[in-house]
This record gives structure tokens, C-alpha cells and sequence, in this order.
């Protein structure tokens, strides 16, 4: 399927009908930009205007399905992991750590707790992510499907998530008074969450994601 076309009409409205038509969609699920706008002098008044907008339709998040962890399948992941936490701290010369493990749905939730351990988050958590995705790699190595760890050190992802929902809520208020979109810096997967969660049942605004991988972000819309 096409996903990015150029259509000319006499006004906006008509450049984008003619575009909705072609790649078969609804407004809501496509991105506008207008490319060229000709500018009627007074000696061309008589003279067509002509519209050209770019339309580019929108990715769909991924919907991946969702796999529980069973009872059964954390008393055996738990030593395990726990084991390899370890063995990756000890080789840092990491020591007198805490540490709490639990399953959350489909998520394997680890916690660290320890004094002078957060330069491991970095910036804007990006050690920690890299961790996190070190310890995800080990986690569905030893079972038999790809596991999702939440990996977080002295609560860092409980405070961020404050933070993120604050900025949700300030950037849908600027979206609401500049009636324009908001479009939010990149961030990892389970910030876009939520940002989305947050604003779900907004009453004026909706959320979407644009970019692939590292550059994915989301914007935030008025509702038509």
C-alpha cells in the first residue's frame, strides 16, 4: 500500500478528499503537510488556485501479544536471573546491593536498591536501558519465549513516570490552547506508554506515534 502521495485541489479541503480517496483512509489516521500554496496576485485573480499537500499515512502501533508469566515459570527464572545480576554487578565491583524480583503480568519486574549506584542510569536512563536490555536478552534466553524485564535501580523508572505523566498532561494543555500538534521528544517503549495511558481518556486530545526505533516519538492531536 502506498504510503506517502502528493494531491493538487482549488482549496485544502479538496486536496486532501482527493487524497483520503486514494490511499483509502480516514483523516485521523493520516499526517498533512501542505507542500505549495499558489498565491492569487491582482492580476492573476481570475486565474485557478492551485492547493499541493503531502500525505503520509500513519504507522499503526505494534500490538505484540501478550504472554503471561506462570507461577511455575518465575520460581524458575527468579534464582537464575538473580544469579546473572550478580555475576554482571560483582564484575563491575559492585557491592552490598539489594535486590527484589518479581513477575507482573507479562513483565519481569527487577528492582536494585544500593548507595552510590546511580551513575549506572546515565543519561535520561540510557545505561539503565542498556542494562535492561542485556538482563531481557538472558531472561528469554532461559525460557521458552521472549520475556519483557522492567529493569530499574533505586525506583529511577517510579520517578520518571511522574515526570513523564506531568509533561503528558502540560504538553495536552499546550496542544488544547495553540490548537496546533505537540510533538515529543524520542523515547524508549515503555515511556510512550505512559504518555499514551495518560492521556487515553483525555476529553480534547489524542495520542499517536511516528519514527522507527530510537527515533520513534509521539505526537499529540486535538480530537476532530
Amino acid at each position: 500500500m502506498t504510503r506517502s502521495i502528493m494531491t493538487e485541489g482549488h482549496t485544502t479541503s479538496e486536496a486532501i478528499e482527493k487524497g483520503l480517496k486514494i490511499l483509502k483512509t480516514t483523516k485521523d489516521k493520516v499526517d498533512i503537510k501542505i507542500i505549495e500554496e499558489e498565491k492569487r496576485s491582482f492580476f492573476s485573480i481570475l486565474e485557478p488556485r492551485i492547493v499541493k499537500v503531502e500525505m503520509t499515512l500513519r504507522e499503526p502501533e505494534k500490538e505484540e501479544k501478550e504472554e503471561y508469566i506462570t507461577t511455575q515459570e518465575m520460581q524458575n527464572i527468579q534464582p537464575k536471573l538473580e544469579l546473572f545480576i550478580k555475576e554482571v554487578f560483582g564484575k563491575m565491583q559492585i557491592e552490598d546491593l539489594q535486590y527484589k524480583i518479581y513477575a507482573d503480568k507479562q513483565y519481569v519486574n527487577v528492582l536494585v536498591e544500593g548507595k552510590n549506584i546511580n551513575y549506572l542510569i546515565g543519561y535520561k536512563g540510557e545505561v539503565l536501558n542498556a542494562l535492561q536490555t542485556v538482563i531481557s536478552a538472558y531472561a528469554s534466553h532461559i525460557t521458552e519465549h521472549k520475556i519483557k524485564v522492567v529493569f530499574d535501580l533505586n525506583h529511577y523508572k517510579e520517578k520518571r513516570k511522574v515526570i513523564l505523566e506531568d509533561l503528558a498532561e502540560r504538553m495536552a494543555n499546550k496542544a488544547v490552547k495553540t490548537r496546533k500538534n505537540v510533538t515529543l521528544e524520542p523515547m524508549q517503549p515503555y515511556e510512550r506508554k505512559i504518555i499514551h495511558a495518560k492521556l487515553q481518556n483525555h476529553p480534547k486530545v489524542r495520542t499517536h506515534s511516528i519514527g522507527e526505533n530510537q527515533n520513534r516519538r509521539i505526537v499529540i492531536e486535538l480530537k476532530k
